[in-house]
């Protein structure tokens, strides 16, 4: 199809070519669309900017609170865990500073993950997959077998464990994709390690041994458990909209795992929702904003939040964002942890575990907090 049949004219001569829109939104903007195609098109309520989504302050920056790396490993350690507390317990949102990790391991794999999606779309399109499970799967939307509206954004999702197995399928274009993403896949799980420690300190959760050497409690060997978690790294391309107030990047959601580390450009997007407003955060640059899945939120009896979060799109500037999402390995259960349970905190969540997760989004087209909800007791 040539450049000229995909332009559109009017509000209502919208191509609506579902070859097209399988093969990605990179790809209708690099055939010069100057409307968002039908497919595209949010229902007013669902719009960002509508006055439906009673957010009167939809599109302010907003300060997350910040986490010092550094502090959380020096002296001020017990102040800086209160910190990290309140943030997961009232945001669910935090900025990650001081993280040790190399700016150039980090400008590194956003280069390399923009050079990604700027190769011919034949090259692409080798990864494309309907296997939620494939080890590499690109792709569009958010689930573009289920969704009825499809959202601005192409994907590079990769498992990242085991790495010796599921290396060999991860792309090998461009040159030096699969080293740098390597690196960066080893520092974040790292990274995560640490991050999650501090976390269970948070909650009183810290890891002791009895006297026989022996765990007292089966949540004491968590941490040993996350070294061998799971870990998925999705590579995310926003091209430039030419309506963005039509459609949303990533419609509203919230993540599966226990903690999702995002490393984004310095073009604004993301947004989360916040005593019942949608508000901006602003990039600061090589931090890493970090967020409360869905399993911490059940480990933690609920205690911590998992935060409804969106993704919105310009006209002018194409956005590039890294998240990875760290959970315990895919077999495990998610179920809240027994020392936060009581009677005046009873259980909230019953056990689940990534293939009930994958069960239920095959399933259904993903809205909000849809899989979470599903998971509470009464």
């Amino acid at each position: 199809m040539s450049p000229a049949g995909l332009v559109m004219s009017s509000e209502t001569n919208r191509e609506d070519d579902e070859s097209q829109y399988q093969k990605g939104v990179k790809n209708l903007c690099e055939h010069g669309i100057t409307k968002v195609p039908n497919k595209y098109v949010l229902p007013v309520s669902e719009r960002p900017n509508t006055i439906f989504d009673h957010q009167p302050n939809l599109n302010v920056n907003f300060n997350l609170p910040i986490i010092d790396f550094a502090e959380l490993q020096g002296s001020n350690r017990s102040q800086v865990l209160k910190s990290l507390a309140h943030a997961c317990q009232h945001y669910g949102f935090f900025q990650l500073v001081n993280h040790n990790i190399a700016d150039d391991v980090l400008s590194s794999m956003m280069e390399v993950s923009r050079r990604f999606f700027e190769l011919p779309l034949e090259e692409r399109e080798k990864y494309m997959s309907a296997d939620m499970g494939s080890p590499v799967r690109y792709g569009t939307s958010f689930n573009q077998s289920k969704d009825g509206v499809f959202c601005w954004r192409d994907f590079l999702k990769l498992v990242c464990h085991p790495l010796s197995d599921v290396l060999p399928h991860w792309p090998s274009s461009p040159f030096h994709f699969r080293e740098l993403a390597v690196t960066y896949a080893n520092q974040t799980k790292f990274l995560f390690l640490m991050v999650m420690e501090a976390i269970l300190e948070s909650l009183e959760l810290t890891t002791t041994k009895n006297k026989t050497g022996h765990d007292d409690d089966k949540d004491d060997n968590i941490l040993e458990e996350f070294e061998d978690g799971s870990q998925l790294m999705v590579v995310n391309c926003y091209p430039p909209c030419p309506e963005p107030d039509l459609t949303l990047g990533i419609p509203p959601h919230s993540d599966y795992g226990f903690l999702t580390l995002l490393l984004q450009d310095e073009v604004e997007g993301l947004q989360i929702q916040f005593q019942e407003k949608w508000a901006t955060v602003e990039p600061i640059p090589n931090a890493f904003v970090i967020n409360v899945g869905d399993h911490l939120e059940i480990f933690s009896n609920g205690k911590y939040k998992s935060v409804l979060h969106r993704v919105v799109v310009n006209s002018m500037k194409s956005r590039i964002s890294v998240a990875s999402l760290h959970s315990l390995p895919f077999k495990s259960m998610i179920q809240p942890s027994s020392k936060l349970i009581n009677g005046a905190n009873p259980r909230r969540y019953k056990d689940t575990n990534f293939s009930a997760f994958l069960e239920y989004i095959a399933s259904c087209e993903p809205k909000k907090k849809n899989f979470l909800e599903s998971r509470k007791l009464n």
